[in-house]
């Protein structure tokens, strides 16, 4: 109950690292920088277990998106079992963000609709893409975030909030869409072709 997952970290952030920006909050019984067996690398992700709950949610509160080796580190609560985070159930997407809103104001803005595992602007290397990802603990908080939020603006820009899809649900709700596609587009024919013409050129694939 008091573990916390800490994600998008440096590969040379290390346990020791880790304790020494944490400790400062309380009691910490174990900390696990999680690292691929083969080669001993980093994985950008740790597990950190407080002694007390309400230390772990401080951490939580007041530390999420810190830098640490020049990364804000992601803080959240561990799940152990990793297909509540798989199912979408609780997923938000947002798009159409100011590049001025951060991981920090995103987190701030959704947290008001209820308890959030993790929040995050997506970026590359020239900052904010534009759009991001809320997981509330519960549907009910993800469905009020987008009954309130959905058109709103934010920094003067209309955002768009709605259900999280995964690739493969929008790849076939696209494939639906093609076909309820009826219209074609026809170019570069003769000046003699006239609509009666097309029609009869096209009647037949209608058969």
């Amino acid at each position: 109950m008091a573990s916390l997952y800490v994600g998008d970290l440096h590969v040379d952030v290390t346990e020791a690292m880790l304790y020494e920006r944490l400790s400062r909050i309380g009691v910490i019984l174990s900390i696990r920088v999680c690292r691929d067996m083969m080669t001993g690398r980093s994985l950008g992700y740790a597990c950190v277990n407080f002694q007390q709950l309400a230390d772990a949610e401080h951490a939580l509160d007041t530390m999420n998106f810190d830098l640490i080796k020049g990364q804000p580190m992601r803080i959240m609560w561990w799940q152990r079992d990793p297909s509540l985070r798989k199912s979408g159930v609780g997923n938000v997407f947002i798009k159409n963000l100011d590049r001025s809103i951060d991981n920090n104001v995103l987190y701030d803005i959704f947290s008001f609709f209820g308890n959030i595992l993790s929040g995050k602007v997506v970026c590359d290397e020239n900052g904010s893409k534009g759009y991001g990802f809320v997981h509330f603990e519960t549907q009910e908080a993800a469905e009020r975030a987008i009954v309130e939020m959905n058109g709103k603006l934010l920094k003067d820009r209309k955002v768009f909030v709605g259900h999280f899809k995964s690739r493969k649900e929008r790849e076939a709700e696209l494939a639906v869409r093609a076909k309820e596609f009826t219209n074609v587009y026809v170019k570069n024919f003769g000046e003699d072709v006239d609509d009666n013409m097309l029609r009869e050129i096209f009647r037949t694939f209608g058969q």
